[in-house]
Formats: structure tokens, sequence, C-alpha cells
């Protein structure tokens, strides 16, 4: 099935959905330089892109994916799509009903227990995207000319390298450097309002892993940090003779006597007391 659509300049402005050979497997072709509002599917998606570049928001933040590129998306997994330039892009994608996937990860795990989740959305490794253009074709080529053995070990194959790339210890071999980009966006604004949330786009993590990642980097959660460098910034507010309520606003405190409380806790004395040294 062919679904035209309304994109201008582009030779194929269409999604052509094709039939596949296996049950719970979809498979889709498209060109477009449609923007996607952010979205959800049921089941898991593995893709490549063809030509041009995309970028989107997904379980781990924004990333960005170019020609060559595997894609990977999570059953319920919010994200978005957009082109990077105005040419847009191409790409194919098998969408999984989750049983399909599950099955399959416990059979090359031998049944033991492991997340069923695709941890990276862009993976730039060759092979991969090899693995998954073997398997397309094996999925949509008409007349049943691929056996259902051959479809099984294809899929089996791509789902080991994508096993492989995704694993926790990369995760979180790569957590020290991402914490270190939450570290220095509170460190260059203390003030500011920021949430977890806003951490883990910045880290390309998810939430607990940017909460995990920040207590083992820094002993603190990213909350008692911010209020470490909340509170050091109002001291050097307060030793330059700001009045306590400006330093409180200024800090990004809700209001003075939070900024005491967690003053007296860290320094062991209060803001009054400590102002009264530089009087």
């Amino acid at each position: 099935m062919m679904v035209e659509n309304p994109d201008k300049g582009m030779t194929k402005g269409q999604f052509k959905i094709l039939r596949c050979e296996a049950a719970g497997v979809q498979a889709v072709e498209a060109a477009t330089r449609h923007a996607f509002a952010r979205h959800s599917h049921e089941q898991y998606g593995v893709g490549v892109i063809h030509q041009g570049a995309h970028k989107s928001h997904s379980g781990r933040g924004m990333v960005e994916a170019g020609a060559g590129d595997a894609i990977t998306v999570n059953p319920g997994e919010v994200h978005d799509g957009a082109p990077i330039g105005g040419a847009g892009r191409s790409w194919r994608m098998l969408y999984f009903d989750p049983p399909v996937i599950v099955d399959a990860i416990s059979d090359i795990g031998e049944g033991a227990s492991q997340s069923q989740e695709f941890f990276h959305p862009v993976m730039r490794d060759a092979r991969i995207a090899a693995a998954f253009q073997h398997l397309f074709q094996a999925m949509t080529k008409g007349g049943g000319g691929s056996s259902e053995i051959r479809r099984e070990e294809l899929l089996l194959g791509l789902l080991a390298g994508i096993i492989r790339e995704r694993g926790e210890a990369d995760v979180l071999r790569s957590a020290p450097m991402a914490i270190h980009r939450a570290q220095n966006r509170i460190d260059d604004e203390p003030a500011a309002s920021v949430t977890l949330a806003d951490l883990a786009r910045d880290c390309g993590l998810s939430r607990f892993q940017v909460l995990r990642g920040f207590v083992r980097a820094t002993g603190f959660t990213p909350h008692a940090y911010l209020l470490q460098r909340r509170t050091d910034l109002a001291r050097r507010s307060i030793a330059r003779g700001t009045p306590l309520a400006d330093a409180a606003a200024l800090s990004g405190f809700a209001d003075q006597s939070h900024m005491t409380r967690t003053f007296l806790r860290k320094y062991g004395i209060s803001p009054g007391a400590y102002a009264a040294a530089f009087a």
C-alpha cells in the first residue's frame, strides 16, 4: 500500500507499506520532508536511513541519523522526527509486534533474563545496517522466495548485533562524560530552572541513568548538587554586599528562608552572620 505525501520538491514524497512474508512484521519505505510530531508505536522498530539526514527526540534524548545509520525505537517510546536540511530523507523500517522481538531475544540469551529494550536509537555500524537490509529483502520479497528458516536466521543475526551494541555496560561507560555535561549545565547557570528531563536530554541518557550516574560521579543527586551550587552563588553575592533577599532571588532560591536553611546546613552559619563578617 502506498500513501502519497503532500511534500513538494521530492521525487518520492510518499510512504510505501510493503507486504511481509512473516506474521507480526510490517515493512515501510518512506521518502519525505515531513516533520513528525511526538508520538509512539505499539511495536518495536528497526530501520536504516538511505538518503539525507534526520533528527529526533528519543528515549535517550535528541539524536541525529544520516545515510547508512541504523535506527531503532521501542514500544511506547515517545519520539518525533524531522529532516536535517531542506532536502528531506528516505528510510526503510521494519516494525515488529512485541512477541516477535521478545521471543527472539530470549532465544539469543538462551533463556536468561535480560532487558528487551533497544538502548541505542542510532547505530553507526555497517554490519547492523547490512544485516537489516538482508532481512528487509527477505521479509518483503514476493512469491515466497525467502524461506521461513532464512528469515528467522536473519532476524536473530540482526538482533544479536543490536544487543551487542546496546549493552548496559556500554551505557555506563559513557556515563561519566555525559554526566559531566549535566554538571556543566548546572555550574554555568545554577540559578536557572532545570529538571531531570532537561539533564537527561543533555546527556543522551534516561532520567534514571542520569540520577544514578550523577550520584556515582559527584556523591549528590542532581537536586542536591544544584543546591550546592546555588548556595555557593549566594555566598559570593552576600560577600559582595548584596542584601540577603536579593541574594536568594539571584541564586535561584524560592525565598530567603530556603536559602538560609541550605546555607546553614552547608556552612554551619547563617547568611546573616556571614554577611556581618563582611560589614
